[in-house]
């Protein structure tokens, strides 16, 4: 394990982590390539995944429960918490940084083997704008067994840092693919991969959530957390179910309702 003692605030080896903060607010723009995982879980969780991490970068007190995890190519900068910070651009309250690789993660589009089989659960996501839910979207996609996350173009990014937190790791674990065209890509779900696009919305049209039958292949559409579903994506749906609820109350968070909505429809096995 190749660790390295820095206490050069301007030390190049460094430069990756330079002012994350405001650089990850550009979105995967801002680290062409890379993102950043913060916390002693994600961070162990990246360096059991061959190829995903570029570098570490530790405070002391981690030295030892962490750096054993680390690759020989993987180098482990270790260094004053003042000095993670001033290199970083906010206060790490955990110690540890990790840089990732996005190609490892990131798929270019739902391949064959994702849709193959019987059985098959997605969860797709338009114009998720919150990180949170963002993050909550995932962690509920690995308990109900999803087997790929498809994001609208407008979706905020699952591998920005608190969205990644929240999912407790799980971005790391389920496929996901951010499409170019998304309704474009809903209908090749539909008509090539024989999708059953299941949206959960208010409104006319639809219909309790209790009595739709469960589809053997199906797409669970949920929206944007303030209009919810598009209109132009609702034509393209094949169902819309709703959550029955008290009188007085409308809607819920989406990741609540997507949970629902997971636990009805999806199989609960991930292939």
């Amino acid at each position: 394990m190749p660790v390295i003692h820095v206490h050069d605030i301007d030390d190049p080896r460094l430069e990756d982590y330079r002012d994350i903060r405001e650089r990850q607010l550009q979105g995967p723009g801002g680290l062409p390539g890379l993102f950043v995982g913060e916390t002693r879980l994600i961070v162990e969780c990246m360096l059991r995944r061959p190829g995903l991490t570029k570098s570490v970068l530790l405070s002391p007190k981690w030295v030892d429960r962490v750096a054993p995890l680390a690759s020989e190519d993987v180098p482990v900068y270790v260094a004053g918490l003042d000095v993670i910070e001033q290199v970083a651009g906010f206060n790490i309250h955990r110690g540890m940084l990790a840089m990732g690789r996005r190609a490892v993660i990131e798929r270019p589009a739902l391949d064959p083997p994702l849709l193959a089989g019987e059985a098959v659960t997605l969860l797709l996501c338009e114009d998720i704008s919150n990180i949170d839910n963002m993050g909550l979207l995932f962690r509920n996609a690995a308990a109900f067994g999803v087997d790929a996350v498809l994001l609208s173009p407008r979706c905020h990014d699952p591998l920005y840092r608190k969205s990644l937190r929240v999912s407790i790791a799980h971005v790391l674990d389920i496929p996901f693919v951010r499409c170019r065209d998304w309704a474009g890509e809903l209908r090749r779900l539909k008509q090539e991969a024989g999708i059953t696009l299941i949206a959960a919305a208010t409104g006319a049209g639809s219909v309790e959530i209790d009595t739709v039958p469960r589809p053997k292949r199906v797409g669970l559409v949920v929206g944007q957390e303030y209009d919810g579903v598009s209109s132009a994506t609702l034509a393209l749906c094949d169902r819309v179910v709703r959550i029955p609820m008290a009188a007085g109350v409308d809607s819920l968070n989406v990741a609540v309702a997507a949970a629902v909505c997971l636990h009805r429809f999806s199989t609960g096995r991930r292939r």
